[in-house]
């Protein structure tokens, strides 16, 4: 049995765990305010928040219930558009839409509210703006800029909020509904298993990739879920290594202190990483066995030169840059899953880049992206790891040219003869993110790029190019 809580009501079910949150909303429960729209977490016409019992307090985030599993509802708070209205009142974030004419055909109108309402459970921990909040929000009609003078305004209110009670003063300012304050102790009621495990179900997470291909399939089904398996969770650094499971996020990768500490442009680096509700949803390990070219992810932590941790019935560790073996192939047998991964923390003379062209700046699937770590001392390059993505059949891991840098002057010389080395091992396509001819420009322009951002004050781009 499914047992969480949907918006004031206990949900006990039977329903197949493989169904998409979405549709147990809109199907079985009648609550049609949260939309259809792309079915591939683009749109965030589906925007639900999920709220999470950690230490006596409920933490929330936003996801779209496109791509997710029902399943993975074990134990929560779903709260949809009807899960935020007041008795009377438009609550806040429907008020501030409503005053600055923000809506238009209103399909959108949920999403754009559930987020701004999560922006405001958030509000104490947020170092973004409510702008981020709603970044995976589509609107076709209005142009957003009404859309962003009431997300102004709201951020405004949120700025007398006492943060001690959060949730109380929410509810005393009208942001949330009375029966918000009731839902850690009954939450904490609740019993559930975090794993189903299934007899040959399939491995799921959070299901940001496998849901857009295969939604239908999956319906029908119970599946193994593990986006919440305590074992595959959790961020450690000890010594000079960090480990970081599977089932981690990339929001919570994005706000670890300890790894902003060791990549101090960490939150530039994963703002480039699709919108916030993916990021709440997308692991680190899903991104890897999704196995894209341009998987970001894969191409930051092939980069750290990172080890893989597998189980089934014991670990083995690899590798990560021996893991693809052609497209969408990879060294998992039959039954294994990725535990973590871990990698060397960088010492002072190391440097770590990351860098992404896509149509769009953000929200976006890279034409090509790329990272590096680079160690340097005395003028010399110790060590180097690049990695680039988009220009080959799996995410490429630049061997011949971290073998032909190291040893060498970091000089623009070296580098532009490193780059021919680059074009060497390179064999991109043409698709419909660009020609090949362009993927090979843009695969040196990147890796110019990483010298030009990490060395300034020796390397100028105008020497390179």
């Amino acid at each position: 049995m499914i047992r969480f809580i949907l918006n004031n009501k206990l949900i006990e079910t039977f329903d197949k765990s493989g169904i998409t949150l979405l549709d147990f909303i809109r199907d079985k429960n009648q609550l049609k305010g949260t939309k259809i729209g792309c079915r591939e977490g683009d749109c965030g016409a589906c925007t639900i928040l999920v709220g999470t019992l950690k230490n006596d307090t409920v933490n929330y985030k936003s996801i779209t219930s496109c791509i997710s599993p029902l399943g993975n509802a074990n134990g929560k708070h779903i709260v949809t558009v009807e899960g935020i209205n007041l008795e009377k009142e438009l609550n806040v974030a429907q008020q501030v839409m409503a005053d600055n004419f923000a809506t238009q055909c209103g399909f959108c109108t949920p999403g754009f509210v559930v987020s701004m309402t999560g922006f405001a459970l958030q509000n104490k921990e947020n170092s973004n703006t409510c702008t981020d909040a709603i970044s995976g929000n589509i609107c076709r009609c209005t142009g957003y800029k009404s859309i962003e003078k009431a997300v102004n305004v709201l951020e405004k209110k949120l700025l007398t909020i006492d943060e001690t009670d959060q949730v109380a003063v929410l509810i005393k300012e009208e942001f949330l509904p009375n029966y918000f304050k009731t839902i850690p102790e009954r939450l904490k009621q609740l019993t559930f298993a975090p794993w189903l495990n299934v007899s040959g179900g399939n491995f799921v997470a959070n299901g940001t990739d496998l849901y857009v291909r295969h939604a239908d399939v999956l319906s029908q089904q119970n599946v193994n879920l593990v986006g919440d398996v305590a074992s595959l969770k959790g961020i450690t650094i000890t010594d000079t290594i960090c480990k970081i499971g599977a089932s981690v996020t990339v929001t919570e990768i994005l706000k670890n202190e300890d790894l902003i500490e060791v990549f101090p442009k960490l939150k530039d680096f994963l703002k480039l990483v699709s919108s916030e509700q993916i990021r709440n949803m997308g692991t680190i390990g899903g991104n890897f066995v999704n196995a894209s070219p341009i998987g970001d992810m894969s191409i930051f932590f092939l980069a750290l030169n990172s080890t893989l941790h597998i189980i089934k019935e014991s670990e083995r560790q690899i590798p990560y840059q021996e893991f693809y073996k052609d497209y969408k192939k990879y060294d998992l047998r039959e039954g294994e899953l990725i535990a973590a991964i871990s990698f060397e923390i960088p010492d002072t003379n190391t440097k770590f880049n990351f860098e992404k062209v896509s149509k769009r700046t953000h929200l976006d699937i890279a034409s090509v992206n790329s990272a590096c770590k680079i160690t340097l001392e005395n003028e010399l390059i110790t060590a180097a790891s690049f990695s680039v993505g988009g220009v080959a059949a799996v995410p490429k891991f630049l061997s011949k040219t971290n073998a032909f840098l190291k040893g060498k002057k970091l000089s623009a010389e070296n580098i532009k003869e490193a780059e021919k080395v680059l074009q060497t091992e390179i064999t991109p396509i043409s698709d419909v993110r660009g020609t090949n001819i362009y993927k090979r420009l843009l695969a040196r322009q990147l890796f110019f790029a990483h010298f030009v951002e990490l060395y300034p004050d020796r390397i100028e781009l105008g020497e390179l190019i």
